[in-house]
């Protein structure tokens, strides 16, 4: 099979193209035909060595997204069948080789039945961000009735918890950086929006929440921002964060009563463990989508395969509005 990969970290121009054999799944797997796959944050911090801790063996297949048909089972799966349209994100980390390839090897556990109201490469831009807002999701609770702020709520995972906490019955605020973003949020179904570069947490907590605070935040900034999130939160209110690396000084959380919650989604991938809740989010969100309530943000310009070193420049640049799609040639 042809397969896109890096021998050693470094800039997008690390990948190649090689020929590898063709791998067979082992019990409880499925052989995925690869449509698409999308770029998420962790791809590039792998490949440039930044995360170099979760690179797979090399010749090492990143990406963990994808999309495609089933074209061979394992022993023992029983959920799947050959010529089935699934999605999922099954690898590209760990030990597990990912999407950037011909075929691509699944725990079937971690593999959903896609959407059918969207394209077969569109559905690729779902898994990662998908599960990532859930999990966060839940670790808020019970969000109808309760106001909502989403830090960069135009981003990947952004896009997705707008609209799956409005289908929750949260009233939500986004964060944009631009008019056009604004725009965008308001048409995810964000109630309110937020231009972080111009108006202070303490203007905007005033005007939307009587100065009493957010009744949760979803923090898909991280870092510094989190500061921001504290500050925003209501007493004894919680906070949902996806990239917690940088300490904060607890100090204002423990005042304000606030919970943190961490986000790390590759757990189940890294560990193996509890990998059937990501099949069943997919497949929960496969009925949101076909129902018109849950659908990807896209980014207008798409790359194949062999364009893999442009995709990941491109999504490194700051100017993807949406999820970076790269699809397989065969499909192109």
């Amino acid at each position: 099979m042809r397969a896109w990969v890096i021998e050693e970290h470094g800039g997008p121009e690390a990948f190649k193209q090689v020929e590898l054999p063709t791998p067979e799944p082992g019990p409880g797997e499925v052989r995925i035909r690869v449509a698409a796959t999308s770029v998420n944050p962790v791809d590039c911090k792998i490949r440039s060595g930044a995360a170099e801790a979760l690179c797979p063996p090399k010749p090492a297949i990143l990406h963990g997204d994808v999309s495609g048909t089933i074209d061979a089972v394992g022993e023992g799966v029983e959920r799947f069948e050959i010529g089935d349209a699934v999605y999922g994100c099954v690898g590209g980390c760990g030990a597990v080789q990912g999407a950037l390839a011909d075929v691509a090897i699944a725990d079937a556990e971690l593999v959903a039945h896609a959407p059918t109201s969207i394209a077969l490469e569109d559905r690729a831009a779902l898994p990662l961000v998908t599960i990532t807002a859930c999990e966060g999701l839940e670790k808020l609770g019970d969000l109808a009735g309760q106001h909502l702020l989403v830090h960069g709520g135009t981003g990947g995972v952004g896009h997705i918890v707008v609209q799956l906490a409005k289908t929750a019955g949260a009233t939500v605020t986004a964060t944009v950086g631009s008019g056009m973003k604004e725009t965008i949020a308001q048409e995810l179904g964000a109630d309110h929006t937020v231009h972080y570069k111009h108006e202070s947490v303490e203007r905007y907590v005033a005007a939307l929440t009587g100065g009493n605070g957010f009744d949760a935040v979803f923090d898909t900034v991280g870092g510094s921002n989190i500061a921001s999130s504290v500050q925003a939160t209501k007493l004894n209110g919680h906070i949902a964060c996806i990239q917690g690396r940088e300490m904060i000084d607890g100090g204002e959380l423990h005042v304000r009563g606030v919970s943190l919650h961490l986000v790390f989604m590759l757990i189940p991938l890294l560990h193996k463990i509890e990998r059937d809740r990501h099949g069943e989010i997919l497949e929960l969100a496969k009925k949101l989508v076909n129902t018109g309530d849950l659908k990807p943000l896209i980014d207008q310009k798409r790359f194949t395969f062999d364009q893999i070193a442009d995709a990941h420049a491109y999504a490194e640049s700051g100017k993807p509005i949406g999820k970076v799609l790269v699809v397989h040639p065969d499909h192109a």
